[in-house]
């Protein structure tokens, strides 16, 4: 089954003062080239989605799309890449330095025979949904529930089949902090540097 890797690229970093987030450098790559190299070995092909007129320049032979829910929220960003791909998606958050190929193969086996699959975290949410696997139904279940006016971005997860990865399955591939950091402040990114310090932040071992 073909699977695409999308990089979703939404928001107004406002907490970035506005500046493209995912353009920023850890450890001498961007963090929109990191999660690439992250996505790429375990995929068909790639996407990015991205509302900026300039996000096609991002990733030069990477095609760039638009969200096509407007003013909904990060569920926006994984309706796109349904939409736009036409196939299941990987999708990770372009803002995620550390999330590791090892771990997306987990997601694209685990999301075999249901709809969605996704990493448990001590999140809010108790799951990293900007992380995670998503079958094409997806996208229907998505509109349904930003029609009743529910964009809370798992609200959809109610309708669909979803398997998880359990939080002690995750914690192998590395430390979930670290894994699902996001940088959305200068001062995350400095944190970044110091976790890519440190055997760049876990992003490289192996499964267990």
């Amino acid at each position: 089954m073909t699977v695409t890797g999308a990089s979703l690229a939404g928001g107004r970093s406002t907490r970035y003062g506005g500046a493209p987030k995912g353009l920023e450098l850890v450890n001498g790559r961007r963090i929109i080239d990191r999660v690439r190299d992250a996505l790429e070995p375990v995929v068909d092909d790639l996407l990015l989605v991205a509302n900026d007129p300039a996000g096609a320049e991002w990733l030069p032979g990477v095609r760039c799309e638009a969200d096509v829910l407007r003013d909904v929220g990060s569920v926006a960003g994984i309706h796109a890449a349904l939409v736009h791909a036409g196939t299941p998606v990987l999708v990770v958050a372009w803002d995620m330095p550390f999330v590791p190929t090892a771990l997306l193969r987990a997601l694209r086996h685990a999301g075999a025979g249901v709809d969605a699959s996704v990493a448990e975290s001590d999140s809010r949410r108790g799951v990293e949904p900007l992380c995670a696997y998503y079958a094409p139904s997806c996208a229907k279940a998505i509109e349904a529930r930003v029609a009743a006016g529910d964009r809370r971005v798992v609200a959809f997860y109610d309708d669909v089949r979803v398997a998880r990865i359990g939080a002690d399955a995750v914690a192998r591939f590395g430390d979930p902090a670290v894994l699902f950091m996001n940088v959305n402040t200068p001062e995350e990114r400095v944190l970044a540097e110091a976790h890519a310090a440190a055997a760049d932040g876990g992003r490289y071992r192996q499964e267990a």
